[in-house]
């Protein structure tokens, strides 16, 4: 499931870079995109408070936090919404570089 979540982010993000921050893999973009790590019971999610915050409805059905997300391994990846997430975030990085540069 780790690698597939890998897949999925990846295939959202042409250019993306990766690295290991804070000990778990880390999707890169104009500085970190999300992170995310497998666990005992689920694979943590990590897109950051804003990323929490503007998809806070469709976390519902899940256990989340300020900036982090449980996906139980019992169930099939949202594919759908991690997509959306990661083009939100894309966006979000993009705007503050530009913010940065003007």
């Amino acid at each position: 499931m780790l690698q597939e979540l890998r897949e999925i982010i990846l295939s959202c993000v042409p250019g993306a870079g990766e690295r290991i921050t804070y000990g778990i893999p880390t999707v890169t973009l104009n500085g970190n995109l999300v992170h995310y790590a497998a666990y005992k019971n689920h694979i943590g999610f990590y897109p950051g408070a804003n990323g929490i915050k503007t998809f806070q409805k469709e976390y519902l059905s899940y256990r989340f936090a300020k900036g982090s997300v449980q996906f139980p391994l019992s169930d099939p990846l949202p594919y759908a919404l991690i997509k959306e997430v990661v083009a939100f975030r894309v966006k979000e990085n993009s705007h503050k570089v530009s913010k940065a540069k003007g």
